[in-house]
């Protein structure tokens, strides 16, 4: 499946197939980008897949230079950043060459940062390599780093050359990491696409036993309804809001324990179930559209209660949440499944009310 995200001079395509990431060398030599390339990756993701995308871009002519960065949120910080700019300064990259970013999430961001700002930009391909960063982080050209006091606060807005998506990557994954990519493919259903959330609902056992056409199938869908936003906001000024869904209490849950307790889709998981009983409460959906958000999670093994939590640390967490306009935070809620409604001004009652019930 081809995926074109349409952004003028800044369009590029999504490719999403088993295998792809063999093909990576001659998809970046049609781009007829320079002959220097930095694979920046974590170590385990450099074993299992380095050799592949290495021999593939030397094939086709390019010299590679291999950036090793830590695993998981570990790696976005200025140190690691700081670390990528004095790679691409002793292989000589300039700006015609290109950095590659292998592995999940975190590895996307710190390697797109680097690539935004080193030599004010050069380019940037998307190799994710995990279900999380195939259908959500790996498009749109949000790169960032984190601050101690909040997540992705320092960052850029850097538009790939490329993003090449290969699901059968996601069949090697831990299950608790498989499981955590599946809350941003239930969120697109939620807020953007009614049909594709029915598809979701019969397809549930085979995407949760990692069948690959459905995953090839899914993956792709999700990859199509990403692209689509993008296009209409590219730079998040309002639309693009929509792909919070989930996120505001989410990332808030993740501050407040320190990264450590959940891992991203299991806090996303958490906030699609606090924001849908935010949206019962204030009378914008029904019970049947909750409920059904809360079945799919609870079925595809996401958490949907979280025993022992403590609100405040969270509520003030949420104080510092980037999307806030004049100290006022908006909620992305669901008036039934397809479909979003931005709100703000919640009371603030009422967010602590959502996510008290969490531990019920």
């Amino acid at each position: 499946m081809i995926v074109d995200v349409n952004l003028g001079s800044r369009s590029y395509r999504i490719v999403v197939a088993s295998g792809a990431l063999q093909s990576v060398g001659e998809r970046l030599r049609e781009l007829r980008l320079g002959s220097r390339a930095a694979l920046v990756s974590d170590g385990a993701i450099m074993r299992l897949y380095g050799k592949t995308v290495v021999a593939s871009l030397e094939s086709a002519g390019f010299t590679v230079t291999t950036i090793d960065v830590p695993e998981g949120e570990a790696a976005k910080t200025l140190a690691v950043a700081e670390h990528c700019w004095d790679r691409l300064l002793t292989a000589g990259l300039d700006r015609t060459s290109t950095v590659l970013a292998l592995g999940g999430g975190a590895v996307g961001d710190v390697a797109g940062f680097a690539a935004a700002t080193y030599m004010r930009g050069i380019n940037f391909i998307q190799l994710p390599t995990t279900v999380l960063a195939q259908v959500d982080a790996s498009i749109g050209g949000k790169t960032a780093i984190d601050h101690p006091l909040g997540k992705n606060m320092i960052g850029a807005f850097h538009q790939p050359r490329l993003v090449v998506v290969d699901p059968a990557v996601a069949r090697t994954l831990p299950e608790r990491e498989f499981r955590s990519g599946l809350a941003e493919i239930v969120k697109h259903g939620i807020v953007l696409d009614a049909d594709y959330f029915a598809e979701l609902e019969r397809d549930l056992a085979p995407l949760a036993a990692r069948d690959l056409g459905v995953l090839e199938r899914i993956i792709g869908g999700s990859c199509r309804l990403k692209a689509s936003v993008v296009e209409r906001d590219e730079r998040e000024a309002e639309l693009r809001h929509v792909l919070n869904y989930g996120h505001t209490i989410g990332h808030a849950l993740e501050a407040a324990t320190g990264y450590t307790r959940y891992a991203h889709g299991e806090a996303v998981s958490l906030g699609i179930v606090a924001e849908a009983r935010l949206a019962r409460r204030l009378g914008i959906a029904d019970d049947e559209t909750t409920t059904r958000q809360e079945r799919m999670l609870e079925t595809l093994g996401l958490p949907v209660r979280a025993p022992s939590i403590d609100v405040e640390p969270i509520v003030s967490a949420m104080a510092r949440d980037k999307k806030a306009k004049d100290g006022r935070v908006p909620f992305v809620l669901a008036p039934r499944i397809g479909a979003f409604r931005i709100v703000y001004d919640v009371p603030t009652t009422e967010i602590h009310a959502v996510i008290a019930s969490l531990g019920s």
